[in-house]
C-alpha cells in the first residue's frame, strides 16, 4: 500500500513557476512509476506526465512538454513536478498516482492517488 500527499499548489501569475511534490509514505516507490494527472472544472481527468522509477526515464504531455520536468530524490519518497511559464490553461487540481506498470498514460493504469493540489494560474 502507499498513501501519497501534494503539495505546492497556489496562485501565480502567467508566466510564472510552481513546483509540487509528492510524499509518499507506507513503502518505497520503487520499482512504481510515478505520473502527475490534473483536472480542471468540467473536464475529464488528463495524463500531465509520468517518470519510470527504475531508469528515471520521464513522459510529458504534449501540452506541457518543455515547460515541465518531472524529477524524485534518490530514497523513493518525493516525487516532484517542476512547472515553468504556466498559462491559464494550466489551472486545475493536480494530483500524484503510483502505477505498477512502466509509462503509464492511462488514469485507469494507476492504483494510488493522492488528494490533489489546486493550481490557479491568474494575473
Amino acid at each position: 500500500q502507499v498513501q501519497l500527499v501534494e503539495s505546492g499548489g497556489g496562485l501565480v501569475q502567467p508566466g510564472g513557476s510552481l513546483r509540487l511534490s509528492c510524499t509518499a509514505s507506507g513503502r518505497t516507490l520503487s520499482p512504481y512509476t510515478m505520473g502527475w494527472f490534473r483536472q480542471a472544472p468540467g473536464k475529464e481527468r488528463e495524463f500531465v506526465g509520468a517518470i519510470n522509477w527504475s531508469d528515471q526515464n520521464t513522459y510529458f504531455s504534449d501540452s506541457v512538454k518543455g515547460r515541465f520536468t518531472i524529477f524524485r530524490n534518490g530514497a523513493g519518497l518525493l516525487v516532484h513536478l517542476r512547472m515553468n511559464d504556466l498559462r491559464p490553461e494550466d489551472t486545475a487540481v493536480y494530483y500524484c498516482a503510483a502505477s505498477r506498470a512502466l509509462a503509464m498514460t492511462s488514469p485507469t493504469g494507476y492504483e494510488f492517488w493522492g488528494q490533489g493540489t489546486q493550481v490557479i494560474v491568474a494575473s
